[in-house]
């Protein structure tokens, strides 16, 4: 049996800021069906990608976890419910301290308890407390392309990765990630006279970037970007595609700077520095979690890391904590090769109340040889169909034992009609960089729904992007499915695309609600984009008055600097 825990004790316990414990809160229910309403604390595990997601997650196997969902979200595989299921199923994996929000969603809201909708709350809603507590400065839409049209001496520098900057940027915009804003702004904007605007997608990593450059006390005037690119097009400008420009590596003037602006930054905000004897104890501490986390960028990252340590961009990690580390109250140890970086995403880290965030000193990087695989566009087959077996090793995931088909020869069995595939991928990359001809679309944990719809096959065969979800999900299908023959497709996704097979676009074939993940505003395909961005923005600012109504929420203020 799975304990349960009354709502009104979890608010209770929450809202008791003095003597925090260590505690991760999930849900259980898919993406998109989470970001209509649920805990701030909670992070978003689905029941469907469980394996891939809680090791990283929440490492410590004795970690104390309470399941959530809206209580009443049922299938024919998890009768009693998607929180009572992943309870379950992470006791079976070896996690040992286990419970279940007695009426989930529902009875929180019942007992006094604040609910929110979007993703990436803790760090939405931390964005606009920032604005609101510092009065960061702000620039119009309208105020920046004038400038930009008199050709203004300015800089207007992109707070988010590159894939991101490359789909949509401000005109003459450089790309610059959020921790990367004080490493490399003076090479940049070497004149104090040179106005510098940090822009994002919206508005948090405009915010948070922004600051950071003021905390640091960079002698310029720098500005966000109101409301980002989303703010830009409601404006009526054209964005610029495919740009690949990035801030360049700071010269040693300018790394001079940065460090001794992050260290004023790391001294007001109380970000300390460990050595490596004192996080090897803390990785021994078997009542505490430590996470290692490298915030430099992806790239510097592939090259050579600590071991035990996952690549944590100091931008994205502020921008969406809760996507990297899912236990409250736990250790954060935070890493790059000089200190800036770590520093500068500590500061943020702190004020969004993880007071055990910290830098590792002395770190060296160089020396790092690694075993991993780093996979590109140019990665062989062989690796991409490797790329499951390390997955799960670096993972610790268990795959169970399944029948594999190759690509070449499901491209002779779908000539022959002979076999039936069902895509368990993202609805998002289904129906936008496309899927096999003819493939169903369902989600792992609705098997039932796809059964219902497809209806009886001789042969099934489960694919996902990297085989990972259909191989865990083929014993659940040969129960869907009892007189199937059930294959995995060697490679996933990626491995046909990669052998040169035509990929199909559209939402042609769906066995369920497309509500698995969560649909940016530009991802919608409905013709009105800017019904999208606009309710985004109205979402993120109106998060600052969730707060206020909140009394499991705590951010802690510091002395200006």
């Amino acid at each position: 049996m799975i304990a349960t825990l009354e709502a009104s004790a979890l608010i209770a316990e929450l809202s008791n800021h003095d003597s925090p414990a260590e505690i991760a809160i999930l849900d259980a229910r898919e993406q998109g069906v989470y970001f209509d309403s649920h805990l701030f604390h909670a992070a978003s595990v689905p029941l469907s990608q469980l394996e891939l997601m809680l090791p990283r997650l929440v490492p410590r196997r004795t970690t104390r976890i309470v399941w959530c969902d809206d209580g009443t979200s049922t299938t024919a595989s998890a009768p009693e419910g998607l929180a009572v299921a992943a309870a379950q199923r992470a006791v079976e994996l070896g996690w040992t301290n286990v419970s279940v929000l007695s009426g989930g969603t529902a009875a929180w809201a019942q007992a006094g308890g604040e609910l929110y909708s979007g993703v990436n709350v803790p760090s939405k809603a931390f964005g606009e407390f920032v604005e609101h507590e510092y009065g960061t400065p702000r620039m119009p839409a309208a105020e920046v392309k004038a400038l930009i049209d008199a050709k203004a001496d300015m800089v207007i520098l992109d707070s988010r990765p590159m894939p991101e900057f490359t789909n949509m940027s401000i005109p003459t915009g450089t790309d610059c990630p959020g921790a990367e804003l004080v490493h490399r702004v003076k090479e940049m904007a070497p004149s104090h006279d040179t106005l510098v605007v940090v822009n994002c997608a919206g508005r948090t990593r405009s915010i948070i970037g922004c600051q950071s450059l003021v905390n640091a006390g960079l002698e310029n005037r720098v500005v966000a970007l109101e409301n980002g690119t989303m703010g830009w097009e409601l404006a009526g400008y054209e964005v610029a595609r495919g740009h690949t420009t990035h801030a360049p590596d700071p010269s040693p003037s300018s790394q001079e700077w940065s460090q001794a602006a992050a260290a004023s930054v790391g001294k007001r905000f109380g970000v300390v520095s460990v050595d490596h004897d004192q996080v090897a104890a803390w990785q021994a501490d078997a009542d505490r979690t430590t996470y290692l986390l490298d915030v430099r960028t992806p790239e510097e990252f592939a090259a050579g890391h600590l071991p035990g340590s996952v690549s944590a961009p100091g931008g994205q990690l502020v921008q969406a904590t809760d996507e990297y580390v899912a236990t409250w109250n736990a250790r954060l140890v935070l890493i790059d090769d000089d200190g800036v970086r770590a520093t500068m995403t500590a500061s943020w880290l702190r004020q969004l109340g993880w007071d055990d965030a910290v830098v590792l000193d002395d770190v060296v990087l160089d020396a790092v040889v690694l075993d991993d695989v780093v996979l590109d566009a140019a990665s062989s087959a062989q690796e991409l169909a490797t790329e499951s077996v390390r997955a799960a090793r670096v993972d610790g995931t268990p795959l169970p034992e399944v029948a594999l088909i190759s690509v070449a020869d499901l491209a002779a069995r779908l000539d022959a009609g002979d076999v039936t595939v069902l895509d368990l991928g993202t609805s998002l990359k289904y129906r936008k960089k496309g899927h096999i001809s003819g493939a169903w679309w369902g989600v792992r944990s609705r098997l039932d729904e796809a059964r219902e719809t497809m209806g009886a096959a001789s042969t099934v065969v489960l694919t996902s992007s990297d085989s990972l979800v259909a191989s865990l999900a083929a014993p659940e299908a040969a129960q869907a499915w009892p007189d199937a023959e059930i294959l995995v497709l060697e490679g996933g996704n990626r491995a046909w695309n990669h052998a040169g097979h035509p990929m199909e676009p559209g939402f042609t074939n769906p066995t369920t609600e497309a509500n698995d993940v969560w649909y940016k505003p530009y991802d919608h395909d409905d013709g009105v984009p800017a019904e999208h961005m606009q309710n985004y923005l109205t979402w993120e600012i109106a998060l600052v008055d969730q707060l206020d109504r909140d009394p499991t929420v705590f951010f802690p203020t510091f002395a200006e600097g």
